[in-house]
Parts: structure tokens; C-alpha cells; sequence
């Protein structure tokens, strides 16, 4: 696996990339916006540790740049811990958020945990999935209408809506969902299911204040509705 460490603060990278360097994993390092985008054309890295705050051009921004040539994994490294910043790199395409500074071990359990669903048969699904009017196309990662519709998902937007339609009219907690679709589960991030629910209510629904597919059950967690 092959990492992409991408921060202009040289020491920061410096213990990073030797912290995934002994736990195995190939190491890619940039230091600023033109950097990044040259790795992932000529290097096409499995996952992507990315600062906020880098030079020129921010992490938020790179980050958009990125989603319009690729989908890899991108965690989100930064000093910042503000909740605007976290909600706006997860509406984005982060796959993840960790906050400076952080405990070695927490660091190797996200980067695990992001290439775990990055490579298990529920995080990419090869077949479609019909539920009433909506389908699941995996290849395309778009939501088709009977109407002829479609809308096209980011890759978390689309594991989240595969996994409540594969488990349709079953309540399913947060923690099941950051569980299976973010591949951890632990206090303090509920919200993160929140953020993609409304993302996705936006995304498939007529009108995402009373949503008909997918209901939230008070003090349970959400579930589709076919």
C-alpha cells in the first residue's frame, strides 16, 4: 500500500511518514497543492493523509481538486479542530478527519480502517441493488430513477445509501453505520452519520425537510423506506 503524505510543515512529515514507513506501507511525500495532484496522476496512491492548512492553495481546495480526477481514500490531517472545518471536509469527499495532535496508534487505526473499506467486497459492491424506485449502480456510483433520472454519489455518500438500502425497513444505529460503512466505531462522531444523511436526503429525495426513503428513527438511528 502506498501512501500519500501531503503537508508543507517538513517535520510533521517527517514523523509521519516514519510512523507508516515501520508499520509497512510505501510513502509518497508533497509539500505543496502542484505536488499533491502530480502524485496521484503519476503515482496513483492508495490513500491520501492531507493537511488543511497547506501554502497557496488549502487542503479544502486540493481536496476539490482531487475529487474531480479521483476518488482515493483522503483523511484529513490538520491542526484545526473546529466543527465547521470538520463538516466541511467530510461534505467535500474527506473520508476523514484527525486532528493534531494525535496519538501514533490513532493515526494507524484510521489509515487501517479507511484502506479496510477501501478494499472489502461491502465498501465496493459489484452488483446493483434495486429498493422501489431507486437502483445502485456500483460502477458509476450513481442512484437511477424510474423517471430516468440519476444522481450521481461520492464514494461515502454512496457505501452509506448501499448499506440502508441493503437493509431495508431495519433500523440501523449510528454506531452500526460508522461501523460498517466508515469502518470504526467509536464516541464523538455520531454527527459524521448525521452530515452524510442530510447529504444524501439532498442528493435522492423530493424534499429533504420530509423525506419518504430514508427516516430517521428518534433515538435509534435511520433506516430506508423502499
Amino acid at each position: 500500500m502506498e501512501i500519500l503524505v501531503a503537508d508543507d510543515d517538513l517535520a510533521s512529515v517527517k514523523l509521519t511518514s516514519f510512523l507508516l514507513e515501520d508499520a509497512g506501507y510505501r510513502v509518497i511525500k508533497a509539500y505543496d497543492a502542484a505536488g499533491v495532484l502530480h502524485a496521484i496522476e503519476q503515482r496513483t496512491p492508495d490513500l491520501v493523509l492531507l493537511d488543511v492548512g497547506m501554502p497557496k492553495v488549502s487542503g479544502f481546495d486540493i481536496c476539490r481538486q482531487i475529487r474531480r480526477m479521483s476518488d482515493v481514500p483522503i483523511i484529513f490531517v490538520t491542526g484545526s479542530g473546529q466543527l465547521q472545518d470538520r463538516v466541511t471536509g467530510l461534505q467535500i469527499g474527506g473520508d476523514d478527519y484527525l486532528v493534531k495532535p494525535f496519538e501514533p496508534a490513532e493515526l494507524l487505526a484510521r489509515v487501517e480502517a479507511v484502506l479496510r473499506r477501501r478494499n472489502s467486497d461491502m465498501v465496493n459492491p459489484v452488483t446493483r441493488i434495486s429498493q422501489g424506485p431507486l437502483t445502485l449502480d456500483p460502477i458509476e456510483h450513481t442512484v437511477l430513477f424510474e423517471d430516468g433520472r440519476h444522481v450521481v454519489l461520492t464514494p461515502i455518500e454512496f457505501r452509506l445509501l448501499y448499506y440502508l438500502m441493503q437493509n431495508s425497513g431495519r433500523v440501523l444505529s449510528p454506531d452500526q453505520i460508522l461501523n460498517k460503512v466508515w469502518g470504526y466505531d467509536y464516541e464523538g462522531e455520531s454527527n459524521l452519520v448525521a452530515v452524510y444523511v442530510r447529504r444524501l436526503r439532498a442528493k435522492i429525495e423530493s424534499d429533504g425537510e420530509s423525506p419518504r426513503h430514508i427516516i430517521t428513527v428518534r433515538n435509534l438511528g435511520y433506516k430506508f423506506v423502499a
